[in-house]
Formats: C-alpha cells, sequence, structure tokens
C-alpha cells in the first residue's frame, strides 16, 4: 500500500512545477520565428510570447511578435518578452520596454525596431530626427 502515498507526492510535484511556468530559452542558430520561419540569429531583437497554458512562441525580430499577436485573445496571453537591444539575449517585459526605430539599427525584418529596458540607453542611439521613440502602446500603429 506504498503506493498511493508516493503516487499523491508525484501528483502533488506535478502541480506545483506546472504553476511554475517560464519561457523556453531561445536557441540562437536553430530555433525559428514562430511567425517568418526564419532561423532566430539576432541576440538583440528577438522576441517571446507564452501563453497561460505553457506554450512558448519565439520570435526572430519584435515585429514578427507585434504582427503575429491578433493570433491569440488577450486573455491567453501570459508574458511578452522582448530583448533588450543593450543587453544582448537579456529578455525585458514588451509593455514596459523603450521603443526605437531608427535606420541606423537594422532588425531582421527591415522594420529597424529595437528595445531597451532603459529610457536614457533608448534616447542616447536615438541620433536622428527621424527617429521614433514609442511606448508599447504605440507599435501596434508604427509596424505595418
Amino acid at each position: 500500500m506504498m503506493i498511493r502515498p508516493t503516487l499523491y507526492t508525484l501528483f502533488l510535484l506535478l502541480i506545483l512545477t506546472s504553476c511554475d511556468r517560464e519561457p523556453a530559452a531561445i536557441d540562437y542558430g536553430t530555433t525559428s520565428c514562430h511567425s517568418c520561419k526564419m532561423t532566430i540569429v539576432d541576440q538583440q531583437h528577438a522576441a517571446q510570447v507564452m501563453t497561460k497554458k505553457g506554450r512558448t512562441y519565439s520570435f526572430d525580430a519584435i515585429e514578427c511578435m507585434v504582427r503575429s499577436l491578433d493570433q491569440w485573445q488577450p486573455e491567453e496571453l501570459q508574458t511578452m518578452l522582448v530583448t533588450d537591444y543593450t543587453t544582448p539575449k537579456q529578455l525585458i517585459e514588451a509593455q514596459s520596454a523603450h521603443y526605437l526605430i531608427s535606420k541606423a539599427i537594422p532588425s531582421p525584418m527591415g522594420a529597424h525596431l529595437s528595445a531597451f529596458s532603459k529610457k536614457e540607453n533608448r534616447d542616447d542611439l536615438a541620433s536622428n530626427p527621424t527617429d521614433q521613440k514609442l511606448a508599447w502602446s504605440e507599435l501596434k500603429f508604427s509596424i505595418n
């Protein structure tokens, strides 16, 4: 009769670990973009979406993620992450990031869109009068 406590313990562990979901690491050079299917190699522009069901979708560029968001209902999404341009491979919350569209910084899909965790870092790189400084709420309307 030792089987029951063991099964109960395993079941409890399964429940506890399934509640603590983390996005999957992006395997640069191997992982494909969910949107355009290109291999993700740019470590300064990648992005991810994680649903409340625990599925993680990786993107080679922020613009790919933004263009793909309409495939999910907002209540289905748990996390949206973008790479901090100044810290390659470092994912940050998309809604709190500061964005820059600048011809001086190419991105994988050509939108010249980069994200920054610090507003000062973004502002330091925005040197051209045509550069656009954006918040998350403005991105959907700026990316075509």
